[in-house]
């Protein structure tokens, strides 16, 4: 675990059923900083609500005051799309509300940037591609590698939007 320096510190969340991607990304002045980040991954073998348990359980922990580790300020979660796949999208959501309801109980705002405003304060452009955006998180992060599963870089690019996006001072 990774000592916050007192910068602004965001929880970005990339909520799904069978994985969630979460990243703890500090900024300090222009310096962005991942803390932590990873992905809890949830057994189609459980039933639904244990999924969601786990996961409620899981992301919790990483909101936690933990010995030394920094604790987020607010959360970055990404506004969620579906075109026709409804049954995929009812189990999203429902996770997505965990996410939520975890914001709540801790008392942290919550910034809801659009996929095309992640792609934008990335990479410039909404149009950009995945690729395009996972390469710019493990840029800005300055990390050896492009974080895996993608579940986990986009959620880092959740938390990097988010400190862009947020009114008490951003970088855009």
């Amino acid at each position: 675990m990774t000592l916050s320096s007192g910068g602004r510190v965001c929880l970005g969340v990339d909520p799904g059923l069978a994985r969630v991607g979460y990243g703890i990304v500090e900024q300090t002045g222009s310096r962005l900083r991942a803390l932590r980040y990873g992905c809890i991954e949830t057994s189609s073998k459980l039933p639904f609500t244990q999924r969601l348990l786990q996961i409620y359980e899981e992301l919790g922990e990483q909101i936690r005051p933990s010995e030394g580790g920094a604790v987020p300020e607010f959360m970055s979660v990404e506004r969620l799309f579906f075109g026709h796949n409804t049954t995929t999208a009812e189990y999203v959501w429902q996770a997505r509300g965990i996410v939520m309801l975890l914001s709540a109980q801790h008392g942290l705002p919550v910034i809801e940037p659009k996929p095309n405003q992640i792609k934008l304060a990335l990479c410039g452009t909404g149009g950009a591609d995945k690729t395009q955006v996972q390469r710019m998180v493990q840029r800005f992060l300055d990390l050896e590698t492009v974080p895996k599963p993608d579940d986990t870089a986009d959620a880092l690019a959740a938390a990097i939007t988010g400190l862009a996006l947020d009114k008490t001072g951003g970088m855009l």
